[in-house]
């Protein structure tokens, strides 16, 4: 392919996507396909012939498109995976284009720089001094599975990461918590019995008497206390835990401590409902993710060490085809040295691009405006007599359920799931459940620039009519048509 049909195409890629977002609230959030036509969309064989540029984008055109999940639509209000803002998508083209490793300074020197700045300005953002660092990663899990490596090699003086794990440690953590940190714990040597899930409180924050109270339990049997993991931003209601508390308790115990605000750091940004005094940077280690609540496209989660030496006494392995040795005057930063990666797609740039183009007021904006939404939902729910929320939002997640029937809990429980499966099959909105002591909840998170409040009272007037089908059987007798 030459310039000119490198450039034509390009225009034609440009004009699919333009199109597909100017209409995108006329498509259905999530497509009404069965897996089985979409694995024979995709089932030919390896191609070994070339094909035109054209037919290719024709075959996405109209085999990929039609039938993806449309996050960017306003309803969609499942995961949290926003609506990417356009520039990030731009930001994605060149980037690819590009082609720059940003895991070796000689693989992509503008690069390095530019990802160091991002990263300089999420530490600022997070209350962090010039010691800090960090790096962008594929997102929440890795950036967890970091801060948990790194804490544990700081707590085990980096013996662990030489010997193995030789004593019982145990991580303390809430039942609110990400899955992520479950699987972090295994994948750091600890096995996933050492992970203490404690209760939460009325308001899912982390109950401090409970993880006092298995602190002294776990010294009593010979188990040594490694690291708290605290939570900015729980996903199902967008709890804090009491950072300040957990910091005082970590120092007592010589434990480290990790905060996971991968879905809460967007409330840095916000105008209306301060975060930045809430204890973030007490943390010795941050998960952040720009592509949740930035909205910056996929992926672009990062990792931030109160102490940047942290990272390369956990990860500073030199290979001998990659020895610099400008590397010893920080004039050529390696992030192979720095992080677990060492092939690093350029993530940065989409961030970089999205600060720049649209500035912490704009983003900020679309973040109050998400909040707001869904304090707009807690209000529909309060005053609903068949309706209840799980706890008022400090953030853009809300679990509301309905109430209006004299129901056993398996029984709601069914209710609550053939709703949620009503208003996926309506096209207008897609959503999720979820459990919360021990009941069954709506779970919705609009984190999209493009939903507005109407959006908000058509879905809750959606499950109220749903929710009261469903009591009177039509849902059963409609879902058997």
């Amino acid at each position: 392919m030459d310039a000119n049909e490198f450039r034509d195409l390009g225009h034609e890629v440009v004009e699919l996507l333009s199109n597909y977002l100017d209409h995108i609230e006329e498509k259905r959030v999530f497509p009404d396909v069965e897996p089985r036509t979409l694995h024979a969309f995709f089932s030919q064989s390896l191609p070994e012939n070339p094909s035109p540029p054209q037919d290719v984008l024709a075959e996405l055109e109209q085999k990929l498109l039609p039938y993806c999940t449309h996050v960017g639509h306003p309803g969609y209000m499942g995961l949290i995976t926003p609506s990417p803002n356009p520039i990030g998508v731009i930001a994605d083209f060149i980037c690819s284009a590009l082609n720059q490793n940003v895991g070796a300074y000689s693989i992509g020197p503008s690069a390095v720089a530019l990802e160091r700045r991002v990263v300089r300005w999420l530490t600022d953002l997070c209350g962090y001094d010039a010691k800090a660092g960090g790096n962008l990663t594929s997102g929440g899990m890795m950036a967890n599975f970091i801060g948990l490596k790194v804490g544990r090699d700081a707590v085990t003086h980096d013996q662990a990461q030489h010997d193995g794990i030789r004593e019982r440690w145990a991580v303390y953590a809430s039942e609110e918590r990400h899955v992520s940190i479950d699987k972090a714990v295994d994948c750091v040597g600890l096995g996933r019995n050492a992970l203490r899930a404690l209760p939460t409180d009325s308001d899912f924050q982390v109950r401090l008497d409970a993880l006092e109270n298995a602190i002294a339990q776990d010294k009593k049997d010979g188990v040594r206390p490694m690291c708290i993991v605290g939570v900015f931003g729980t996903t199902n209601t967008g709890a804090v835990d009491n950072i300040r508390e957990l910091r005082r308790i970590a120092d007592r115990e010589h434990m480290w401590l990790h905060v996971d605000a991968a879905y809460g750091g967007g409330m840095l940004l916000s105008h209306e409902w301060q975060m930045r005094n809430r204890g973030l940077e007490l943390a010795d280690s941050i998960t952040i993710d720009p592509h949740k609540w930035f909205y910056a496209p996929l992926d672009a989660g990062a990792v931030l060490v109160k102490d940047e030496r942290r990272l390369t006494a956990s990860f500073g392995i030199k290979p001998s085809y990659l020895t610099d040795e400008l590397d010893q005057a920080d004039e050529r930063y390696q992030y192979y040295v720095h992080g677990f990666e060492q092939s690093r797609r350029f993530r940065s740039l989409k961030v970089w691009m999205s600060f720049k183009r649209y500035g912490t007021r704009q983003i900020g904006d679309w973040i109050d405006n998400n909040v707001r939404q869904a304090k707009y939902l807690y209000a529909l729910a309060e005053k609903h007599p068949d309706f209840e929320a799980a706890s008022r939002p400090p953030m853009s997640a809300i679990c509301i359920r309905f109430t209006g029937a004299s129901l056993n809990e398996a029984d709601s429980k069914k209710l609550h799931a053939a709703v949620a499966q009503r208003v996926e099959q309506s096209g207008r909105f897609w959503m999720s459940t979820t459990e919360l002591k021990g009941k069954t909840w709506f779970r919705i998170n609009p984190v999209n620039f493009r939903t507005r409040e109407e959006h908000m009272r058509e879905l809750f007037e959606m499950l109220e009519k749903e929710c009261h089908a469903f009591v009177r059987g039509d849902v059963v007798s409609r879902a058997s048509d």
